[in-house]
């Protein structure tokens, strides 16, 4: 806002009258804070200078380097006037900023440092009229008063024209906005000038931004302590000084508040304070001395709003997330999208919002506990539960329409939200679906909190089930867990027994995932009992499909079979064909466990062509991915490419679970084929990747598929290290297939690094494990390892048998391993004599 010119002009035609009337008045210098006399008929006084009012420097700044280089880097000679705008939120230390770099530029600017106050949020002050402030700067030159012409463009040109030819550096502190500053610029080059503002002055021409946000945490301590001038002594102290500055908000302001009242109380220690001001109901109000309350410095932002701005404000206060955007601030307000894109941009440009990315807003801490504590107190209850209740309407309403996109799960379709939002973003694919979900996660998570607080237990459970497959594809899985369990709890206590078996599917699939399968089996079985006797024939078909995927990796093949199968039949009596390709493909990777991979490779390509049918890429990456498996265990490496396009696929559909089951599939196959280089870094990719998501099976093969190519390089410690962490995840998940398998590969790196009796001993265990399961290749490996283990001890007519038996299954089965093994058999045969005792031996 800028005051008329009028006012200036009005301003020094009283001043005259006075002279002319009294003979003596007196003019107000606004940077210096005081006045000087004129008297009309002594002779004029010789002019007053003032050409150093910066203010001094405080010597407990901290932080802002980056901030600092900036402005003095920007302040080196140039044939332009050089201008920086710092803005930023109240309290953020603009003005420190501004002072303590203007201080280290005084040798550049020897003509002169001025600062100028603008008042545009000086509590009991009007914002300074232009030609006011071109008034006090031109006396400040030592102008006569009597010279300074009337009105603002006259007062400009005289201020620039004094200026020709001098290195004046020039400070505006809280200026208004442009229309304010842009009388007051110098017009020739050699002048700095640095304005600080609470709104981001987009229309002055030709300035650099520096935007001013809050203290990092290692700052925000260290002024803490400069302020208080004590230190922790402790590492409790060191917590509670984190906790004091991360309460603080980490603004400069509030900072300086505490420090300063905790440095009077000599007896006060930093674990109390800091419990002290946690326990706090008034935050804000801890946060005051004198006039420098951090509430006082938003009042005068926020008393500058139009009305409007002031209630969208004041409901922003209401939003229970990290951040917002246009369509769930036009929700929460009850506005018009386009009225919310433009109201958030303004108060953007305000700095009472701030912008972490393009077309999202949110609230400091501090500005957010002012504006409820705002609502509270201007705003009725009923809106203000009105204006919650459209904020969830559109996070319920928007995610149970980004879900579809995402989940390759069967499920009944949701009943309408209660409200539809009057303006909801486009979510037409998976992408959309996808990146959405990505960027709400936060404010969704935090609505399912806010409902279960508030005892709206329906809504928290749909908006659960509408995160299930995000948070399947996405992790982390602790989380879901939580979220699941509490909607398990919400329907049980609700009596909604429809609602809590599909909330304890939800789970078992998670704890599934974290390979917790005894919890699994428990989960399932519960929501299978409570499906049956609801007669939910869709439920009881994804409990069977889920505890059929349990019984596989358990390795009971029959059960697992037996309970896909009535999964599959379940789903084509319901017409649902995406569980039948779920069926299917379940199916296939049981039949691939046990080794017939001819049925295996029919199955996952009927899945591959449903999932192709229905569009569903995320099946149809699982089933690529599968097929790619059971092709290269037959030693068709080519195949590998059907891998890569899962993969790819896994990828473009942020499935970062699926992209480690592929990186680690895709690992294996350069193994196999002598890549060592490239399965190495797909290897530890995916370790990586499954560490990050908690899939501890795929963070157990990687493991082994890392222990074994170590073994193929040498580097034995290093292998024995992966295979003993990857036995270990193994045994604790119940996988006794996945533990045959890893003491196959444990027996080979023994027969390698040690001696042949301590190898045969561990291909003894994966044999009897593999058994077990009936896992009919990893039974072969064992035969095979115990075989060549039997050759190097002599035991050649034993090794003969043992390896028959071991290449007959690898024939069978059309393993990849059948030609290596063929071969080490011709040759035992043709070095070896008959023992006739030794024919009938299987190791």
């Amino acid at each position: 806002m800028t005051t008329p010119a009028g006012r200036g002009e009005d301003a020094t035609a009283r001043l005259r009258a006075d002279v002319n009337a009294h003979g003596d008045a007196q003019v107000y210098v606004a940077g210096e804070n005081q006045y000087i006399s004129i008297t009309q008929e002594a002779p004029a006084p010789a002019p007053v200078t003032a050409l150093r009012t910066l203010p001094r420097d405080v010597a407990s700044f901290t932080g802002r380097q980056v901030e600092v280089d900036q402005i003095l880097t920007g302040a080196r000679p140039s044939r332009v006037v050089a201008i920086h705008t710092i803005d930023g939120m109240p309290g953020a230390g603009k003005t420190a900023l501004a002072v303590h770099a203007a201080r280290q530029l005084t040798d550049q600017y020897p003509d002169g440092q001025l600062f100028v106050r603008l008042n545009a949020h000086t509590p009991g002050h009007r914002p300074v009229d232009p030609a006011d402030a071109l008034a006090a700067l031109l006396l400040s030159l030592g102008i006569d008063p009597r010279s300074i012409p009337d009105g603002l463009e006259a007062r400009a040109g005289l201020w620039r024209d004094r200026l020709t030819g001098r290195r004046v550096l020039l400070v505006l502190d809280d200026a208004v906005d442009h229309a304010q500053v842009e009388p007051l610029l110098p017009g020739s080059e050699g002048c700095l000038v640095l304005v600080t503002s609470r709104h981001r002055l987009t229309a002055l021409d030709g300035a650099a931004p520096l935007p001013l946000g809050i203290l990092p945490a290692q700052d925000a301590s260290l002024l803490f302590t400069r302020l208080a001038h004590r230190k922790p002594t402790t590492v409790s102290e060191s917590e509670a000084l984190r906790r004091i500055v991360e309460l603080c908000g980490f603004l400069p302001l509030a900072i300086a508040l505490l420090a300063g009242r905790f440095a009077h109380h000599s007896h006060w220690n930093l674990t109390d304070y800091a419990e002290e001001l946690a326990a706090a109901q008034d935050r804000l109000g801890e946060l005051a001395a004198g006039d420098r309350a951090v509430e006082a410095a938003f009042d005068m932002s926020y008393r500058a709003l139009p009305h409007d701005r002031q209630r969208l404000f004041r409901c922003l206060g209401l939003h229970f997330g990290p951040d917002t955007d246009a369509y769930a601030t036009a929700a929460l307000g009850d506005i018009p999208l386009t009225s919310a894109r433009r109201e958030l941009e303004a108060l953007y440009l305000d700095h009472l919002i701030d912008s972490p990315a393009t077309g999202r807003y949110r609230l400091h801490d501090l500005i957010r506990t002012y504006a409820r504590t705002l609502t509270d107190t201007h705003d009725p209850a009923d809106e203000r539960e009105q204006a919650t209740q459209r904020l969830m309407d559109y996070y319920q309403h928007t995610a149970e329409t980004a879900d579809p996109h995402l989940t390759d799960t069967p499920r009944p379709a949701p009943r309408p939200v209660g409200t539809s939002p009057a303006a909801v973003p486009s979510l037409t694919s998976h992408q959309q679906a996808l990146t959405w979900m990505r960027v709400e996660r936060g404010n969704l998570t935090a609505c399912i909190h806010h409902a279960t607080a508030i005892a709206q237990h329906s809504r928290a459970i749909r908006l659960t089930a509408a995160l299930a497959a995000f948070l399947r594809l996405q992790g982390p899985w602790d989380e879901a867990i939580a979220l699941h369990q509490s909607a398990a709890t919400s329907a049980r206590l609700t009596g909604d027994r429809l609602a809590q078996a599909a909330a304890l599917r939800e789970l078992g699939e998670v704890r599934y995932m974290t390979g917790n399968l005894p919890v699994t089996a428990d989960l399932l079985n519960q929501a299978l009992g409570l499906s049956r006797a609801l007669g939910d024939r869709l439920g009881e078909a994804g409990a069977r499909w889920t505890l059929g995927r349990v019984r596989y990796l358990t390795g009971d093949y029959p059960a697992a079979t037996a309970l896909l199968q009535q999964a599959l039949d379940l789903y084509r009596a319901l017409g649902d064909r995406l569980g039948e390709a779920g069926a299917l493909r379940g199916l296939g990777h049981v039949r691939y466990a046990t080794g017939d991979y001819p049925a295996a490779a029919d199955l996952l390509k009927r899945a591959l062509d449903l999932y192709r049918i229905l569009g569903d890429r995320h099946g149809e990456a699982n089933a690529l991915w599968e097929l790619g498996q059971v092709q290269y265990a037959t030693g068709d490496y080519p195949a590998a490419s059907l891998a890569q396009r899962a993969l790819d696929l896994y990828r473009s559909l942020g499935n970062r679970l699926g992209e480690a089951g592929a990186l680690w599939t895709l690992g294996r196959v350069r193994y196999l084929t002598g890549d060592h280089p490239a399965a190495a870094d797909l290897l530890q990719q995916a370790l990586e990747l499954s560490r990050t998501l908690g899939d501890r099976h795929c963070e157990a093969n990687a493991l082994q598929d890392l222990g074994r190519l170590q073994t193929a390089t040498g580097d034995y410690p290093a292998a024995a290290d992966r295979l003993r962490r990857s036995l270990t995840l193994f045994r604790e998940l119940g996988d006794v297939q996945g533990e045959a398998e890893v003491l196959n590969s444990t027996g080979a790196l023994l027969a390698a690094s040690a001696t042949p009796d301590e190898a045969l001993a561990v291909y003894r265990q994966a044999l009897r494990l593999a058994r077990q399961v009936h896992s009919a290749l990893d039974e072969a490996r064992a035969l095979e390892g115990t075989a060549r283990c039997y050759a190097r001890i002599g035991s050649h007519s034993t090794a003969l048998a043992t390896l028959r038996r071991a290449v007959a299954d690898y024939q069978r089965l059309g393993a990849a391993e059948a030609s290596a093994a063929a071969e080490y058999l011709a040759t035992l045969e043709a070095h070896t004599p008959t023992d006739p005792q030794a024919q009938n031996s299987t190791g």
